[in-house]
């Protein structure tokens, strides 16, 4: 199951370094958004897979849920002239790293596990 996640990254990686896009600036606060909500769902999936609990409906719900109620902070503040998008960005980019520090025990431990059993 991570090597469908993995498979995604990359594919996503190469469509988009094969046709660049140039988006006007006034979409970098929705496009930054964007990018940590996908990220935050691929760091879950990953974790997810890793604990052999994923679920593909609570992948993309989470994906999509994320990504609506990030845009809309940034759309509200954008509209009051408030930075509202810092706490979807200060929320997403804690759970990312969350993640990633979970994924590196699981990593870590499954190594340790294997070099124990082959000393063995």
């Amino acid at each position: 199951m991570i090597w469908i996640v993995l498979l995604g990254l990359a594919l996503g990686m190469l469509v988009g370094l094969a046709f660049p896009v140039v988006l006007p600036g006034a979409f970098a606060h929705y496009l930054s958004i964007a990018l940590l909500a996908a990220l935050d769902s691929v760091f879950g999936g990953l974790r997810g897979s890793l604990e052999n609990r994923f679920d593909a409906t609570m992948f993309i719900t989470g994906l999509v849920s994320n990504a609506i109620l990030a845009a809309g902070l940034t759309y509200v503040g954008d509209k009051l002239g408030v930075p509202l998008y810092y706490a979807a960005l200060f929320a997403l980019g804690f759970r990312i790293f969350q993640n990633l520090g979970a994924i590196r025990h699981l990593l870590q431990d499954r190594w340790r596990a294997r070099r124990a059993g082959r000393q063995a």
